[in-house]
C-alpha cells in the first residue's frame, strides 16, 4: 500500500508520536508536581521516571529548546504557556482513553497502565470516537 496525502505512512506517524511522547510525559509530570508541591525540580522527575539526573537535564534542555519549560541551574522547572497547553491537552487525552478502557470493562489497574501508552498514539478521530462512546454510556 502506497501512502497518499490522505493516508500518511503509518510508520512515519508512529515515529512522530514517539518523539512527542517524551515531551508530553514530562510536561504532564511537571504540571502534576507543581500542583502537588508548588514546585518541580529535576530530582523530582528523576525519582518519578526512575532515570538519572543527567537524563532529566538532557530532557529539560530539549523541552527548553522546544519552548515548553524554563529553568535555571539548581532552580525549579517552570512550564511556559505552551508547556501548560501541552500538559492540559495530554492530560485530557489520557482521561478520555482511561474512561474508554473502563467503559469497555478493563480493570482500573490495567486501564491506568494502558492509557498511559495509548494516549500518545491515538488519532484525533479515534479520540473523538472514544469520547463519544464514553458519553453514550
Amino acid at each position: 500500500m502506497t501512502p497518499t496525502k490522505k493516508q500518511p505512512n503509518r510508520h512515519t506517524r508512529v515515529r512522530s508520536d514517539h518523539a512527542r511522547e517524551l515531551a508530553e510525559d514530562y510536561v504532564e509530570a511537571i504540571a502534576d508536581q507543581i500542583a502537588a508541591a508548588g514546585a518541580c525540580r529535576a530530582v523530582d522527575l528523576a525519582a518519578l521516571f526512575s532515570v538519572s539526573h543527567v537524563t532529566v537535564n538532557r530532557t529539560m534542555g530539549r523541552l527548553q529548546r522546544d519552548g515548553f519549560v524554563t529553568t535555571e541551574p539548581y532552580g525549579p522547572i517552570e512550564l511556559t504557556p505552551a508547556g501548560r497547553r501541552l500538559a492540559k491537552t495530554s492530560r485530557r487525552r489520557h482521561e478520555i482513553v482511561h474512561q474508554f478502557l473502563i467503559a469497555l470493562g478493563v480493570s482500573e489497574a490495567v486501564a491506568d497502565v494502558d492509557s498511559e501508552g495509548i494516549e500518545h498514539h491515538v488519532s484525533p478521530e479515534t479520540l473523538a470516537a472514544m469520547k463519544a462512546f464514553v458519553a453514550a454510556q
